[in-house]
């Protein structure tokens, strides 16, 4: 994601020094939660919410899902667990394997109708399994393993009555409609205040930004970052306009003024990590020097909306440099009518905006593909991995871009970093209420610079290579990664860390 400098009750730039930056995920403070979390229960009949009549001519309704997978699902297996920092959101007891997500959009009235098919793997006995889904879209109909259950509904939490069975495979599948709602967005970034999850534009355009929750704004998910999934999507819209989403374009079809376009993600993701959007766009194809297929999908009426991001295809050989092959088959840039950016799984999402569509802003979502996307947090304490490391290949990227050393330009973010750690917190113990402040970018990345200084870039690059090929289409927690770096370096660095990143000033520079 990219770091914007504003807050919410700021009037512009707070330092002189420009940077770009990735986009902050958007969490929703304690008080607002508790709020939002006192809905009303529901029966499973939800009767009254079902449509009585046919969809008129022209309403896009969603095909059904494919369920033939083409990979096995074993490479999704996820070690779930309960979120240090948003306990609310996820549940331990599902381990998601596998999403096939049939969602038909009708700009007229601003509709959704949707099918979605959830494999998922029980990692306990229970007598219910628990599920994030906004009630703002009415359930039509569920089953698992194709019988009928009953169903309990809490504002964004789905309980759905059926024992399961530690290790035992289920299959759910759930019809549901209406118009998805953003949810509240932990943070007081100016660029969140519209919230997270499903945006809806005036001119009845779609978009999806979700970190680091709001995938159950419109689809039914286990919202957490451990666990990963595999994806596939068939998204239907009235022509002219394009469903797009992560990975591989598999088929596009037209029929009776709709067309639909089937997505394949051939390897698992976070739920954060996933995007839809529905809009009128026409596709600019790339490729990098080293193979890896680039698309940008910009906006039909306004092709200057692109911005620098056809740079995508130089930034991937740039980063191999460092950071070995690019770790997926595609990479795509999906433009929006909004701020922000983030680093979604192969379709990087970037709002319509110079900053947002600039060079140093697409090396850092690039960048999030070797660490966020391939290797993901499992805790959202410890988001500084993802966002640390992004930032200082964006430093270095920054550096010889304008001709100066790589430790001039840390000297520039060394000048305000205590301010964003007072502000926010340490990186690794941050204020819940305002995830994705400045205090998970910089402070982390003057880390890597001086742990770079002091084992040379030599082992420095290999540890920085190693890391993300190792971890694969894996999660980790800081005790794993800090014990890794130590083995692969040779060096004791418990006190290095935790000063760096539990620490409420900035350690020393050398």
């Amino acid at each position: 994601m990219e770091q914007r400098w504003t807050r919410c009750h700021d009037t512009g730039s707070r330092h002189d020094v420009a940077v770009s930056l990735p986009r902050p995920p958007i969490l929703l403070p304690v008080a607002a939660l508790a709020l939002v979390l006192a809905g009303c229960g529901g029966d499973g009949a939800e009767t009254a919410d079902r449509p009585t009549t046919p969809p008129p001519s022209g309403t896009a309704t969603p095909e059904a899902p494919d369920t033939e997978m083409a990979e096995d699902t074993a490479v999704a297996v996820s070690e779930t667990r309960e979120d240090s920092v948003y306990p609310e959101v996820g549940d331990p007891l599902v381990d998601a394997l596998h999403y096939d997500l049939s969602l038909a959009w009708t700009p007229e009235s601003d509709t959704l109708v949707a099918t979605e098919v959830l494999t998922f793997r029980a990692t306990d006995d229970a007598e219910r399994f628990q599920l994030d889904f906004d009630d703002a879209l009415a359930i039509d109909s569920l089953t698992v393993d194709g019988e009928e259950v009953g169903y309990d509904r809490d504002d964004k939490d789905l309980f759905v009555r059926l024992p399961v069975t530690e290790d035992e495979q289920y299959e759910l599948e759930m019809s549901y409609s209406g118009t998805p709602e953003p949810y509240d967005a932990p943070t007081l970034r100016s660029d969140f205040e519209l919230g997270v999850g499903w945006h809806v534009t005036p001119d009845h355009e779609v978009w999806t930004i979700q970190e680091p929750y709001g995938a159950f704004t419109w689809f039914a998910a286990n919202d957490q970052p451990a666990d990963k999934a595999l994806y596939d999507f068939t998204l239907t819209v009235p022509e002219p306009w394009t469903g797009v989403a992560n990975g591989e374009l598999t088929d596009t079809t037209t029929e009776g003024g709709l067309r639909t376009t089937t997505w394949h993600l051939a390897e698992p993701a976070s739920s954060y990590l996933v995007t839809v959007a529905f809009a009128d766009y026409t596709p600019i194809e790339l490729a990098s020097d080293s193979g890896v297929p680039v698309t940008i999908w910009g906006p039909t009426d306004d092709p200057s909306a692109i911005g620098e991001t056809e740079y995508a295809a130089e930034a991937i050989d740039w980063l191999e440099e460092y950071l070995g092959p690019y770790p997926f088959d595609t990479f795509g840039i999906l433009i929006y009518d909004g701020e922000s950016g983030m680093e979604t799984q192969t379709m990087v999402t970037l709002g319509a905006t110079p900053y947002a569509t600039s060079k140093p802003v697409v090396v850092h979502e690039l960048a999030h593909h070797w660490y966020g996307d391939t290797v993901s947090p499992a805790d959202w304490s410890d988001v500084w991995m993802n966002e640390g490391m992004a930032m200082y290949l964006q430093g270095m990227w920054e550096a010889e871009d304008e001709g100066i050393s790589v430790d001039e330009k840390m000297d520039q973010w060394a000048a305000f970093e205590g301010e964003e750690r007072a502000y926010a917190g340490p990186p690794a113990d941050y204020d819940p209420r305002n995830f994705g402040s400045g205090n998970i970018y910089f402070g982390p990345a003057l880390m890597w610079h001086e742990l770079r200084e002091r084992i040379g870039d030599e082992a420095f690059f290999a540890m920085v290579r190693d890391w993300p090929a190792e971890q694969e289409n894996d999660t980790a927690d800081r005790e794993e990664y800090f014990a890794w770096i130590e083995e692969h370096t040779g060096e004791e660095l418990t006190a290095f860390f935790e000063d760096w990143l539990l620490g409420r000033t900035t350690p020393p520079r050398d």
